[in-house]
């Protein structure tokens, strides 16, 4: 039996799959009833606040993973910066600039599949100087193991972020090299240790919704904290270079079931927002989303920051 739109709303276990799959076929004036209510969901559980988070690419390019979405893996041929670990002040510099815009939580992001012992040692001492500036250190260094991990928590590391992409089905459609359980494998060691874990994926790698709603129950089964939304842009270079991006709509549906499958998690929208969304940016929050990737991605543009403070404000949120 469905769900309706108030059981919906008022159950905090989040809707089931066969509820989410039916949703997935609204269109037209029905698919924005499923906007409000997502919006609805997301005022009774977060409130109309909006966590606002900012990353560095700390470490940058030749990452020898063929995941076929990256501009940085080392099997594509693309105009992605190579470069090795960022020292400390620029790192710092970055984050305070992100803090001086109301971001309190940043994110130590480098390519590979791990970082050496030396390059781990220096983000330990980062994560220590993050602490002192009031601001919440995360990391996405690849697929660690517990000590690895541990190492990073007695730092003051807050949160890890670690997306699994896409379902179990769909993963080895885009990446080879490692697997969807290798993956599990570092989610499970931070979650061991009680860190804050991070992790969702990206949309439009060409998966069905079936893998959408596939990977959104395994996050919940999981416990992660807070579910990045991220919407692939082809970048040239890559296998999936000539891939079409979704409508505005389509990922605002994605938002939507979201956050009705997961109405007490983070929903954060990241990556190729702006590309994605266009004038519709702001419907990020009427669609259920409480979190925002504030600046820059990894290797492609974000929005001013001043213009998404704006439209916070504007929608009459708060951070």
């Amino acid at each position: 039996m469905l769900q309706t739109e108030q059981q919906a709303i008022n159950s905090n276990n989040g809707i089931d799959k066969l509820s989410a799959l039916s949703l997935t076929q609204r269109k037209g004036p029905e698919l924005f009833d499923l906007f409000t209510t997502a919006r609805r969901v997301r005022e009774k559980f977060r409130g109309n606040k909006v966590d606002l988070c900012s990353i560095v690419n700390a470490k940058s390019g030749a990452c020898p993973e063929d995941c076929s979405f990256c501009a940085q893996s080392a099997h594509s041929k693309t105009h992605a910066n190579i470069y090795p670990l960022l020292n400390k002040e620029k790192i710092l510099e970055a984050a305070i600039y992100a803090r001086q815009h109301g971001v309190k939580r940043f994110c130590i992001v480098t390519s590979g599949n791990a970082p050496s012992n030396k390059d781990l040692d220096n983000i330990c001492h980062v994560i220590s100087e993050l602490r002192k500036h009031d601001i919440l250190p995360c990391a996405t260094l690849g697929m660690l193991d517990a000590q690895q991990l541990k190492q990073l928590k007695e730092a003051g590391l807050n949160r890890y972020h670690h997306n699994l992409e896409s379902s179990e089905a769909f993963f080895s459609e885009i990446c080879t090299t490692h697997t969807y359980q290798d993956k599990m494998k570092t989610i499970r060691a931070a979650l061991s240790l009680d860190l804050s874990l991070c992790s969702g994926g990206i949309f439009g790698l060409g998966e069905s919704w079936e893998d959408r709603i596939e990977m959104a129950f395994a996050l919940k089964e999981t416990g992660v904290d807070s579910i990045p939304i991220n919407f692939f842009t082809p970048v040239k270079g890559t296998p999936l270079e000539n891939s079409e991006m979704l409508s505005p709509l389509e990922a605002l549906k994605i938002i939507a079931i979201y956050r009705l499958i997961l109405p007490e998690r983070e929903i954060r929208v990241c990556g190729g927002r702006p590309v994605t969304l266009r004038d519709l940016n702001s419907h990020i929050f009427t669609a259920g989303a409480d979190g925002l990737l504030l600046g820059n991605y990894l290797t492609t543009q974000g929005r001013a920051p001043l213009n998404d403070l704006q439209m916070i404000q504007d929608m009459g949120l708060e951070i």
